[in-house]
């Protein structure tokens, strides 16, 4: 995926959280105002225990001493309330926005063409979904308030240090100037250092993901060493990728502690001389200690949470690529519904080529007319451009040049829901999901009845082994159906194109799983849901295909030669040639320097 989005020297990505954040202004006002609150009684404790000594202690009189510890009980409870607020609503603010935000970036990373994925891998969408949205809920339900918590703190405190004592009062906002450099200079290193560790955490899930997802592949070839160390490597790169991270906030900590407390030490030396001389109360140097206490535990939080804003801001502007990746196949503004009669689907001097393989044809110049209810066989060379018809009829890429209709209309005008609802599609690699069978086969058609369900079932062929299932159709099938067979998790899929009970049918060697009684069963279920469809297979074993209504032969992007199994045996040397290859049978040259199998005029 490309990574050339403009990177912010600041938080400036962090902004783009706002409309996540709009609908709950509410609640964001409470926030605020539990903020204030609490650090507004924060700030009144050093004032209580100025009175306290200076009116308590100094004077003897019992009544002012419980009457300022009462006020200070009074303030802390105003405190304890505060804080308790502003901690539940910021957490409930912080886990509602991540929420939003990850059903927002999955939503959108579902509408996205294959060509997306063609060049991101889903462990590192995955690692955006968990890690860099767990970085953001942290920032905006813990590190956000306790940021501005901390912010109002210093500016209160600052201003109630020169209340107290304006000279004394100097010194610290001189050594507060000469804290900031670090924090900038040190917090835009942390910044570039933490989207690089998440990066890194991101490639080492892909890379697990991957591995993970071809596990038998992973143990056929016993390459588990050789994976268990290029994960492990990927993980050692992700550590010491983090621990400069943390080498750099630890320093950025360090330093300005030892300059804010060094600044302190230093100044309530000068307040205890002034004690000493007369010119300050002990109740107002007490005063002044605590407010200084504060700005210093202010200023340090401010610097650990402005190290946590700048790995959320890098987290968000990984999560806004996302959102800002636009899917090539877009729909038109203006929409028209799809006719459900007409002259069925026509592939108009149709060019393509992947984004992925630029300048390499994939279909050239291709015109293909299917009536409506016709049963069109797709055979060729792997390579030939028989899938790829499948996937412009899908839109899941548009065609450089030409123009596909249905009934009479493009399918670039056609809803990509409505056009995708009319379509159903059985693929050569059985896609299972992590349900039970009921949930599988309802998948395109969720509303069915559960009589539909077993209807379909059993028009797949499928209906036998569900049964025999531990709880029939209620049973869990595993992540991907590994609980199931090859063939079984192929009638699955089938039953659920079936069920589906769409006006067209897209077959991508939908038997090429089963076993030769199953396929016999499978053919002649699909033969069955074929009728009064419009019907695309793709085919490799011949066999499967020599009842269609026309098999069209490709090579290299184009047609070569249609019509029916035993026309083109003598027409085509291209289908000739791979029915020799699949019958066994020797070619016979024809007088038009074709090859044809002994055996065809038997065929």
């Amino acid at each position: 995926m490309s990574t050339a989005a403009p990177r912010s020297s600041r938080i400036g990505p962090l902004f783009a959280l706002f409309p996540f954040m709009r609908p709950y202004a509410g609640r964001w006002v409470l926030a605020f105002i539990a903020l204030v609150t609490s650090a507004g009684a924060t700030l009144a404790l050093p004032l209580a225990f100025r009175y306290l000594i200076d009116r308590g202690f100094a004077s003897g009189d019992r009544t002012h001493i419980d009457r300022y510890f009462v006020a200070l009980f009074a303030v802390s409870l105003i405190l304890a309330g505060a804080t308790a607020a502003r901690f539940y609503l910021v957490s409930w603010l912080g886990e509602r926005v991540t929420a939003d935000l990850r059903r927002a970036v999955y939503d959108h990373v579902l509408k996205m063409s294959p060509q997306f994925f063609e060049t991101t891998q889903t462990g590192e969408v995955l690692s955006r979904l968990t890690t860099d949205t767990t970085l953001i809920q942290a920032m905006v339900g813990t590190s956000l308030s306790m940021g501005l918590r901390n912010f109002f703190l210093l500016i209160g405190g600052v201003a109630m240090l020169a209340v107290t004592s304006p000279v004394l009062s100097g010194y610290i906002i001189v050594t507060l100037i000469v804290v900031i450099a670090p924090i900038v200079i040190f917090g835009r290193r942390v910044r570039r250092l933490s989207r690089a560790s998440q990066d890194k955490v991101a490639n080492a899930s892909a890379l697990a993901g991957e591995v993970l997802n071809a596990m038998p592949t992973v143990q056929s070839y016993t390459q588990e060493p050789y994976e268990s160390k290029r994960f492990a490597g990927a993980v050692e790169i992700a550590f010491d990728t983090a621990l400069t991270r943390i080498r750099a906030r630890a320093w950025l900590t360090a330093v300005v502690i030892v300059l804010v407390f060094s600044a302190i030490v230093f100044v309530l030396w000068l307040g205890a001389q002034a004690v000493l001389a007369g010119r300050m109360t002990a109740g107002q140097l007490s005063q002044f200690i605590l407010y200084a206490v504060f700005t210093a535990g202010a200023v340090g939080a401010v610097a650990e949470v402005w190290g946590d804003l700048q790995r959320a801001a890098g987290a968000t502007e990984r999560l806004l690529q996302l959102l800002a990746a636009r899917s090539p196949v877009v729909e038109a503004e203006a929409t028209v519904a799809l006719p459900t009669r007409g002259h069925g689907i026509r592939f108009d001097n149709v060019g393509f080529s992947y984004p992925s393989r630029e300048g390499i044809a994939a279909l050239s110049a291709l015109s293909l007319d299917v009536r409506a209810g016709e049963h069109v066989a797709l055979v060729g060379p792997s390579g030939a451009g028989k899938t790829t018809l499948f996937q412009l009829l899908l839109r899941f890429f548009d065609p450089q040049s030409g123009t596909i209709l249905i009934n009479g209309v493009s399918t670039r005008d056609v809803p990509l829901v409505e056009l995708r609802r009319e379509i159903g599609v059985v693929l050569q690699e059985s896609v299972i999901f992590s349900g039970s069978v009921l949930d599988n086969i309802r998948y395109g058609a969720p509303d069915a009845t559960f009589e539909q369900v077993q209807q379909a079932a059993a028009m797949a062929a499928a209906a036998g082994f569900i049964d025999q299932l531990p709880q029939g159709y209620d049973t869990f099938l595993g992540e991907r159906g590994v609980r199931l067979s090859g063939g079984q998790r192929q009638r699955i899929a089938i039953a659920r194109a079936i069920l589906k009970n769409p006006p067209i049918l897209l077959l991508d060697e939908a038997t090429s799983a089963l076993d030769a009684a199953s396929e016999r069963l499978v053919q002649k279920a699909l033969d069955n849901a074929a009728q009064n469809r419009t019907t695309l297979v793709i085919a490799h074993r011949l066999a499967t295909v020599q009842q269609a209504d026309r098999i069209v032969v490709l090579e290299q992007g184009r047609i070569v030669a249609q019509g029916r199994h035993t026309e083109l045996l003598h027409s085509s040397p291209l289908y000739a040639q791979l029915a020799a290859l699949q019958f066994g049978e020797p070619l016979v040259r024809t007088e038009q320097g074709g090859a044809v199998p002994d055996h065809a005029d038997s065929a």
